[in-house]
């Protein structure tokens, strides 16, 4: 039998007794201390259009926003509609964050416009396409690639849309590979200290995974992208016949999707309120730890999809990146890489310093790659190596019914 669990009296009557005075927390964010790189009247809050607005527009309307839609969220190798994509994460991460916000009475929209931005980095073929593109550009570069860290280059370098320093702190510190019991903000002062956190990043393993949010909003977002996942992921993995849910450990925060997203957000509500930080009880911590780590052993690392992967979308990232590096080097614009996405990036009309085309040959690769999408890094790399052997295949909707109707035919 599902269980629900349900806030205490004392907190419900507290949060409608300040949604009714329409108060926001003395914690949330203040729309008139939000940092822009550049201050332009465009960028100015409107009645209608307040200040991280405009970052929710802007995410939205960005070239690589739509791409959401056919990058792989856990389930590569799948044609099938009912499991989740990153377009459906990024809504569900909002909706949690959102939630949550709004019973703390936290700046609903910064919290809406970093949850949609989070993912816009991320590659092809989900944390495995992360992986081999990382063991990629570190070994051309010495550097490495964190799909949050993309996130943000997509929105302040390939293309300068000006978001907001919070917005942009809250992507790039969201790893929701990571929990914490307590998520307790660190402040940062301005876009110089953001741009040295960055680059430390890139050459730094550790420090890139244990930078935090500077805000309680990216707080929210970071705690509700492991709550979006939890439990889809054991719903997705029922829906490809890899794990029935069954599976899974009924434990302090139940085994269901309904369950798990109920009750953590019921806990972290009730152990926030008016407070300075994000956090779990110690029980509920506990379980979503046990929960994430469960999910490993029952879906994230089978072997057998992992497998398949390892000996066709890795080697094949592998000779993409050398031809495509090979190209900007010889400056061949007929390349799919001039083509369709140095033009693309170009045709753009914001302003730059620098023409975009002037970056390190590396990154540009990388920048390329992490745009695309699955279905595209397969027609990509049929077009540049139209002999190759190496392919990937999919399991359709219709592989059980042929196997059915075969032995049925014995």
């Amino acid at each position: 039998m599902p269980k629900y669990e349900v806030l205490s009296r004392e907190v419900a009557e507290q949060i409608q007794k300040a949604r009714q005075g329409a108060i926001l927390s003395p914690m949330a964010f203040d729309d008139g201390q939000v940092q822009r790189r550049i201050d332009t009247a465009k960028d100015i809050a409107t009645i209608w259009r307040p200040t991280f607005v405009h970052d929710i527009d802007k995410i939205l309307h960005c070239p690589f926003y739509n791409r959401y839609t056919d990058k792989t969220q856990v389930f590569s190798l799948y044609k099938n509609d009912d499991i989740t994509r990153r377009s459906l994460h990024v809504q569900l991460v909002s909706r949690i964050a959102r939630t949550i916000g709004a019973a703390l009475h936290l700046n609903l929209d910064l919290i809406e416009a970093i949850a949609l931005g989070h993912d816009l980095g991320h590659p092809p073929f989900a944390h495995t396409g992360e992986t081999y593109l990382c063991e990629l550009y570190n070994k051309h570069t010495g550097r490495y690639f964190f799909h949050n860290l993309q996130s943000v280059r997509v929105l302040d370098s390939i293309y300068p849309l000006n978001i907001s320093l919070q917005t942009l702190n809250g992507i790039a510190t969201h790893n929701g590979e990571i929990e914490c019991e307590e998520y307790l903000p660190h402040p940062m002062k301005s876009f110089e200290e953001f741009d040295r956190c960055m680059e430390r990043c890139y050459t730094d393993l550790s420090y890139a995974k244990s930078i935090m949010p500077d805000t309680l909003e990216g707080c929210v977002v970071r705690l509700s992208d492991i709550i979006s996942y939890l439990g889809k992921d054991r719903q997705d993995a029922a829906r490809t016949k890899m794990a029935d849910e069954s599976l899974f450990m009924d434990d302090d925060i139940g085994s269901i999707n309904a369950e798990i997203i109920n009750n953590l957000c019921v806990n972290v509500i009730e152990n926030s309120y008016g407070k300075p930080y994000i956090k779990l009880d110690d029980k509920h911590f506990k379980a979503l730890q046990k929960a994430r780590l469960e999910n490993y052993r029952v879906i994230y690392n089978h072997a057998a999809n992992m497998a398949k992967l390892d000996t066709s979308v890795k080697p094949m990232m592998a000779e993409i990146y050398e031809q495509l590096l090979e190209d900007l080097k010889q400056e061949n614009k007929y390349s799919p890489i001039w083509r369709h996405h140095i033009n693309v990036v170009n045709r753009t009309y914001y302003k730059r310093n620098t023409p975009y085309e002037a970056t390190e040959p590396n990154q540009i690769v990388v920048d390329y790659i992490a745009s695309m999408t699955d279905d595209y890094f397969i027609a990509l790399h049929k077009h540049l190596f139209p002999e190759s052997q190496l392919q990937v295949k999919y399991k359709d909707y219709f592989n059980e019914d042929s196997r059915k109707r075969d032995k049925d035919d014995v």
